[in-house]
Formats: C-alpha cells, sequence, structure tokens
C-alpha cells in the first residue's frame, strides 16, 4: 500500500535507513545514495533534503532550514512529496 503526504508529519524525525549512504561524488560532482546494490545519484534537490535527514532534525525543521537556505517559503508540498518517495524506497525512517 502506497503512504501519501499526510503519513509524514511535521515532528517526524527522518534519517537516512541503514544499509544506504549519503555521500558526495566528487568524480561525479554529485550527491548520491549508496546502497550494497548500487547507487542512486541525486538532483540537487534531493540531496539537500537528505543532508538535512539526521535523525535529529524534524521535518518542519528541515522545511524551515531549507526556506533559509535558499530564501522562499511554500516547499511544504515538495518536501513532504520527496519524503514520501524516499521512504516509499526504503532510503529513509521515520522516528
Amino acid at each position: 500500500m502506497s503512504e501519501n503526504t499526510s503519513d509524514i508529519l511535521a515532528t517526524h524525525k527522518p534519517t537516512i535507513a541503514n544499509g544506504f549512504r549519503l555521500q558526495f561524488e566528487e568524480a561525479q560532482d554529485t550527491w548520491v545514495l549508496l546502497y550494497p546494490e548500487g547507487m542512486v545519484k541525486l538532483n540537487p534537490s534531493a540531496s539537500e533534503i537528505l543532508q538535512r535527514c539526521d535523525g535529529k532534525a524534524c521535518v518542519s525543521d528541515i522545511i524551515k532550514s531549507l526556506e533559509t537556505t535558499f530564501d522562499t517559503s511554500g516547499l511544504t508540498d515538495d518536501v513532504h512529496a520527496f519524503l514520501t518517495i524516499a521512504r516509499e524506497q526504503h532510503w529513509l525512517t521515520l522516528d
């Protein structure tokens, strides 16, 4: 069953799931998510969100950080949509 954005709460604290590692690949000049079977090359938006998924920051703090860093507002829906996809792909856990 697919999860929707309402399953992700502002108080959840996402973290990279066991078996995955987020790192910057200099050779490709991009962030990647490594796992035993391969690698996911991340776009800039995805990498900015995942870098903040440290298990300490809650979703609302991640959104505020992104909005401050990029001097914008209204990122809630986009962040929730990405977190939903990342969770469905088992890249993240939510505490």
